[in-house]
């Protein structure tokens, strides 16, 4: 049931973003991350999603999505091999 419901929300995270005018396969907060040193808007909203996921005691979250989407690691594994 975990799986799924992380699934579900990482599918949820992805949408909005793609709503958001970004790419298809990206979460927010990897976004936030990759924009943060180009655009105040993402340095602010990268901020603002760390801050939020300190409370349940992630740190650097936003790095740690981007990180994850460039290793593909939500990904299947036989979709994880480098291009």
């Amino acid at each position: 049931m975990r799986f799924w419901t992380l699934q579900v929300l990482l599918a949820l995270d992805q949408l909005l973003n793609t709503v958001l005018g970004g790419w298809s396969d990206e979460t927010i907060s990897a976004r936030a991350w990759r924009l943060h040193q180009r655009k105040r808007r993402w340095a602010v909203a990268r901020l603002l999603i760390d801050a939020l996921f300190m409370l349940i005691g992630q740190r650097n979250h936003c790095q740690d999505a981007y990180i994850s989407e460039r290793e593909r690691k939500h990904m299947p594994l036989e979709h994880r091999r480098p291009y």
